[in-house]
């Protein structure tokens, strides 16, 4: 995409080739269908495999963010008695000292085909994406919870593949039904919930899913080995309102 190219060059500064492929799947993205994400069980979401390209998910993979860039976030206090979310964290922003094809995929994300893929599944266009990274240690969790209401949805992609991580670790994001039982101002535990579905977290995987009143989800604790992180980079769809703006101009973190 030579035009991703050229903004990767003059926008950021970065010496991007002038033939960089493209990092999305677009065909991908069009093979999902709308009415399967909005009529998914107990709220929308998926979790398809292959919006990246594999060559793309490889190059990304092997180029993540140094920890020594990210910020530390341990035993932080939650609202309503949840239990923290413990990571490291780092927020995209123009210029960060990344790989240039982190930024030739946000160029990507704030582009045609994605913004219009997300506009039809969730059938508005009045929304600005933010971007993140999160990595997880063992022990580290992420307790049942409901997004800010000022999120539209999330978009996480994984970033832990079979050689380097097991299944048996854990990691994965897991969708919950409280069947209608719980304020979202509350602190339930897993096993409250009455049905669950973990999403598939290895390999080229990413889970997209949209923010309603009952719309819990958290990832269980990893079972990793000290030596070993959970790694997803995550696209917040925030609702694009006066509210929204302000809390970006004055960089406000998303907590979730």
């Amino acid at each position: 995409m030579s035009s991703t190219a050229e903004t990767l060059k003059h926008s950021e500064g970065i010496d991007a080739p002038d033939t960089a492929p493209a990092l999305l799947d677009a065909a991908a993205l069009a093979s999902i269908k709308t009415d399967e994400f909005r009529h998914a069980d107990p709220y929308p979401w998926l979790n398809p495999e292959g919006v990246l390209t594999e060559d793309a998910f490889e190059l990304l993979r092997q180029n993540m963010p140094r920890v020594d860039q990210m910020n530390a976030s341990f035993g932080r206090k939650r609202a309503h008695g949840q239990t923290p979310h413990d990571r490291y964290s780092l927020e995209y922003e123009a210029g960060l000292d990344v790989h240039p094809a982190w930024h030739q995929l946000v160029n990507e994300f704030n582009g045609p085909v994605y913004q219009a893929w997300l506009a039809r599944l969730f059938d508005t266009r009045r929304f600005r994406l933010t971007y993140h990274w999160h990595f997880a240690p063992r022990g580290a969790s992420v307790s049942p919870h409901c997004d800010a209401k000022r999120k539209i949805g999330s978009h996480i992609f994984y970033f832990n593949s079979p050689d380097e991580w097991s299944s048996d670790w854990g990691g994965e994001t897991v969708i919950l039904d409280d069947g209608g039982r719980f304020s979202r101002a509350s602190a339930p535990a897993f096993g409250d919930f009455d049905r669950s579905w973990p999403a598939n977290a290895m390999g080229n995987r990413s889970l997209l899913f949209q923010r309603q009143g009952n719309s819990w989800h958290g990832v269980r604790e990893l079972l990793c080995p000290e030596d070993r992180l959970r790694k997803v980079f995550i696209i917040v769809v925030n609702a694009d309102t006066l509210g929204g703006r302000l809390r970006r101009l004055f960089h406000r973190p998303d907590g979730a």
